[in-house]
């Protein structure tokens, strides 16, 4: 299409992929979009996506100003460009033709707090601003993404009909919602990709375990996991790795997930989501063992020549050994059950970080409309989701989904099949380091009594840091050496 006959409802500046789909998500929903992209070949190849796929109402311009002018107001603009410095130079070349009650919403996966600064700086014009993540990638953004909007609830407002028509669809509603003020959206959107390295993680454990313990051909993961994704497991991850199983290689023989190297690559947003479990004193060991697992991937030449060496020093691998004594069908179930119990644990670390953040900010999230939002378009979206969902119904000030009754129950029922699934990879010699994280998590959590006492006993020796008494109130501070010394002076049991 050339000439705009109107002007159209909203804009969207940044036609890499993302940005192209989202585009023409909305223009399939019936919004007439403008859009804009520095490269100019990028303009036209967007609107002659547009023309082929219904020639929808998609407007290209090729200057920030013919742009921004050529939207409605109170303008809406949509930026979905590189994280960081480039955001910066295109709500610059933006914002100089806007005017104050116009709003621009940020789509990347930004830092938050760089969205707090932004928030700040376009407010001295009167602009508003969101950061809103977007989940589901390029097939999510043009059939319908989860999206995560944080900051100016006006701003949400004023898109609000267009945000809801082109979300994904579940049956408790479209998978957006406003999520709180400042940079909560791409807190939101930062936890949901720890989460989701904690779930990638634990099915390639799954997966590790059944090849390598089970002794399962492709052809067969490929049916357990279809069957999985019928049962409770039911997801899009669960999905699309049945699905990895089936693929052949073309360049060869065999399946092509066996050509492919085992290095992890990663944008960052787990290891932030790390970083600030680790500032907000938030323990979260399953997201943080899945960014040490794409650390050591990443370590090949290093892995291959510890392999050799330990070889040569005479270990010997234990993986064969073990395989003869198992039950090919418990297995696959045990796995099965210490998958679902793992993933509780992670999704609870993800929440309650989410939950400290919130304090700490006063952002006053709502964690079953999280879950909700959840449950369509995004990469984690699972029907345990909707269960995640009921808890935070149930009690909405839930400490840790461990103990919301349901789970709770669930956790217990799978235990046993977990520490089995656990003690048969440690005996083998497989790293299960999610699983064994998730399973640490929820055993430490669960105990009355922790052998902190000897922590706080050591450090006072050392550093005078006083502890507490669980029989009486107060700080104390013992000459614990001096003490020892004493006793020693007396009657020793090797005396």
């Amino acid at each position: 299409m050339e000439a705009s006959p109107a002007l159209s409802r909203i804009g969207l500046a940044g036609l890499a992929v993302m940005g192209q789909n989202l585009a023409l998500n909305i223009a399939e929903k019936g919004f007439p979009i403008s859009v804009y992209n520095r490269t100019t070949s990028k303009v036209d190849e967007t609107v002659d996506r547009a023309h082929n796929e219904g020639n929808l109402p998609l407007f290209g311009q090729y200057s920030p100003r013919d742009f921004v002018l050529s939207i409605q107001r109170p303008r809406s603009v949509i930026i979905l460009v590189k994280a960081g410095a480039p955001v910066d130079q295109t709500i610059a070349a933006l914002s100089d033709h806007m005017e104050p009650g116009d709003a621009i919403i940020d789509g990347g996966n930004e830092w938050y707090e760089n969205t707090e600064r932004r928030i700040r700086e376009v407010s001295d014009r009167g602009i508003l601003y969101l950061g809103m993540g977007v989940s589901g990638g390029e097939e999510g953004a043009r059939n319908g993404p989860s999206l995560m909007p944080g900051g100016s609830h006006q701003a949400y407002l004023n898109v609000q009909d267009i945000l809801h028509k082109v979300a994904a669809q579940v049956e408790d509603g479209p998978c957006v919602t406003y999520i709180g003020d400042g940079g909560s959206g791409n807190f939101v959107k930062m936890v949901h990709n720890g989460i989701e390295y904690g779930d990638m993680q634990l099915i390639s454990e799954a997966y590790d375990v059944l090849k390598n313990i089970g002794g399962l051909s492709n052809s067969e993961l490929s049916e357990i996991f279809a069957e999985w994704n019928r049962g409770e497991l039911e997801s899009f991850l669960i999905e699309i790795t049945a699905d990895i199983f089936k693929v052949k290689d073309e360049h060869g023989d065999g399946e092509l997930v066996d050509k492919i190297l085992d290095k992890t690559g990663m944008k960052g947003t787990g290891k932030w989501t790390v970083q600030q479990a680790a500032e907000l004193s938030v323990a979260a060991p399953t997201i943080a063992a899945s960014l040490d697992c794409r650390y050591l991937s990443g370590l090949k030449e290093e892995r291959e020549s510890a392999d050799k060496a330990l070889r040569e020093a005479g270990l010997k691998e234990e993986v064969g050994s073990v395989k003869i004594g198992v039950d090919k069908k418990r297995l696959i179930d045990d796995v099965r059950q210490a998958l679902y119990a793992s993933k509780i644990c992670s999704y609870a670390q993800g929440m309650n970080l989410l939950r400290a953040k919130s304090i700490e900010k006063g952002w006053n999230l709502n964690f079953g409309e999280l879950a909700r939002i959840w449950k369509g378009g995004c990469i984690i979206r699972a029907v345990f989701l909707d269960r995640i969902k009921k808890a935070y119904q149930r009690n909405p000030n839930l400490a840790s989904l461990v103990v919301d009754p349901e789970f709770a129950k669930e956790m217990v029922q799978r235990q046993a099949a977990w520490r089995r699934v656990v003690g048969l990879a440690i005996a083998a010699g497989i790293s299960t380091p999610g699983m064994c994280a998730s399973l640490s998590y929820f055993d430490t959590y669960r105990r009355s009594r922790l052998p902190a006492n000897l922590v706080q006993a050591q450090r006072d020796l050392f550093g005078a840091h006083t502890y507490e008494r669980i029989d009486r109130p107060g700080a104390f501070h013992t000459e614990w050496t001096k003490l020892a010394r004493k006793s020693d002076a007396g009657v020793g049991i090797f005396n």
